[in-house]
């Protein structure tokens, strides 16, 4: 999704646009698979078989993540127990103290022989974010960038002014999330890499959810990769850009004050985050071993040709179908978890009929004052007296929280936005991945999420959730006609007919655009 300020800059530029460069020619690259037999690693021998005699033929494992400092260290135990390969698929990876930690160990990896691909949706790798693709010119590592943009990848609004001619391609990104390795175990959820993701950065902290995967779907997610990898959208770097191309991005912002760090030339990481990286290899195999939970899943996945042409995409089943049959199933509640919600007719649809039948249906999505996307909030504002009429549930998260959210967070020292995407049905059944429940997520973005038929799994889920939901977010009532904010109880704060935590001049700036915004671009 654009940031707020560059969509709105966008059209104002549009005449100052005097040609667009073309994307080089893609054909002949080598086409590569995941580690065939992952079962023979260290890590594939660590999850074998599934203990005790409760797990069917075809479960996997799972393994809920609790928390953004769990969410780290079991990405570095994972790069540190490889011994085959690592796959790493990405919406967004951000330049900062710990994707440099990151970008440090899979250099080690690399270097005693691991196999390294790293699929980059292009839409973000502009100024310091750009220069992880210098990685590529390194022995093991090989990046390639998903649906590459033209344009200067100085800034994310010199790329936009470059690819004006075509905006279809602009607004159509891989936003699938997956770190694979050998083969045999796998992160799949809504996190990003970057230090917000993990409760790091200084001003705002996403609160994000993941799994931990073991067993036969780790294979399918490895598929799922392997089509994407070897896609003709997914463009190696070198046929993008230069080594010296890319250093001279990296002089060019030095020489303006700009802001250069970057993932390969950046300080040592914090002696925290050094500190919590495993020290050998059997240590971090340590840390993955038990804890898992066996139960019957599947993978839902976009396919490529979902990005490349609308129609094309929109005649094989999406991610967010299957997440509408799923509710569709709902018996007593539904619970679902999404940063940006914009349903549109067809999910309001769906909701309709299952308050009909009596089933609770409850929403947590972000205030205006948490999201980084206000125009999606404006989207959304639009279905709130809709969905409060139908008696759906509606929260939406502080900015600033002063709880504990177990799974979700181990600190709240910044501001917060939600960024966990997941729907729980009946307490049984768990669906978490990359996908929003908005309508961008259902026509343009490619997505990926794992449905988990496993009741402790839910209620694990739920049970992270839940004091987000009570004791971080503001509970919405629909009285006479207009929408009120109840404050968590005990945070000492007075009904509302406003946006809480929001100014006057924002609150007037989305009233006059966000009625103009197509809320499928939202």
């Amino acid at each position: 999704m654009l940031p707020f300020a560059h969509a709105l800059l966008v059209p104002v530029c549009f005449l100052a646009l005097h040609g667009c460069a073309s994307l080089p020619d893609n054909a002949g690259r080598q086409a590569s698979t995941a580690w065939a037999t992952p079962l023979d690693t260290p890590m594939g021998r660590l999850v074998r078989s599934p203990p005790g005699k409760s797990a069917g033929r075809g479960d996997s494992g799972f393994r809920l993540v609790s928390g953004p400092q769990a969410a780290f260290d079991t990405r570095l135990a994972l790069i540190q127990a490889a011994s085959r390969t690592l796959d790493l698929q990405y919406y967004a990876i951000h330049a900062d103290q710990s994707t440099a930690t990151l970008i440090a160990r899979l250099r080690e990896a690399a270097q005693r022989g691991v196999r390294v691909r790293i699929l980059l949706d292009d839409l973000n790798s502009v100024g310091p974010d750009a220069q992880l693709m210098l990685l590529t010119f390194e022995k093991n590592i090989e990046i390639r960038m998903f649906n590459p943009l033209t344009g200067s990848r100085a800034s994310l609004l010199t790329r936009g002014l470059g690819s004006l001619t075509n905006l279809s391609r602009i607004q159509r990104r891989m936003h699938n999330k997956l770190f694979l390795a050998d083969n045999a175990l796998a992160i799949a959820g809504g996190r990003n890499l970057g230090d917000a993701y993990f409760g790091r950065a200084e001003l705002a902290n996403f609160v994000d959810l993941d799994v931990l995967v073991t067993g036969p779907l780790v294979r399918t997610l490895s598929v799922s990769f392997d089509t994407y990898w070897n896609d003709p959208l997914a463009y190696p770097v070198e046929r993008l850009m230069s080594k010296q191309e890319l250093l001279d991005l990296r002089a060019s912002a030095d020489r303006t004050g700009g802001t250069a760090e970057s993932t390969v030339a950046m300080p040592a990481p914090p002696a925290a985050a050094a500190a919590a990286t495993p020290a050998s290899t059997q240590e971090a195999l340590d840390l993955l071993r038990g804890g898992w939970t066996w139960a019957d899943a599947v993978v839902l996945a976009d396919k490529p040709a979902k990005i490349v042409d609308e129609e094309e995409g929109q005649a094989q089943e999406t991610v967010l179908d299957g997440l509408l049959d799923l509710m569709r199933q709902a018996r007593r509640d539904v619970l679902i978890i999404s940063p940006y919600f914009v349903p549109g007719e067809q999910l309001l649809g769906v909701l309709a009929a299952l308050r009909q039948r009596g089933v609770t249906v409850r929403v947590l999505t972000n205030s205006m004052a948490s999201t980084d996307a206000p125009l999606a909030h404006a989207g959304y504002a639009r279905y709130r007296l809709r969905l409060l009429g139908l008696g759906v549930q509606l929260y939406e998260m502080r900015s600033q929280q002063t709880v504990h959210l177990r799974e979700l967070r181990s600190s709240v020292a910044s501001n917060s936005a939600l960024h966990a995407k997941a729907v729980i049905v009946d307490g049984r059944t768990l669906a978490i991945g990359s996908m929003n429940l908005d309508l961008r997520s259902r026509r343009y973005n490619t997505e990926l999420a794992l449905v988990i038929r496993s009741a402790a799994i839910a209620a694990g889920a739920a049970a992270g959730i839940e004091p987000a939901m009570q004791q971080g977010a503001y509970r919405l009532e629909l009285r006479q006609g207009r929408v009120v904010w109840h404050g968590p109880a005990g945070a000492g704060l007075d009904d509302g007919v406003t946006e809480p935590d929001s100014s006057l001049a924002a609150r007037i700036l989305l009233a006059l655009l966000g009625p103009f915004a197509p809320e499928e671009l939202l």
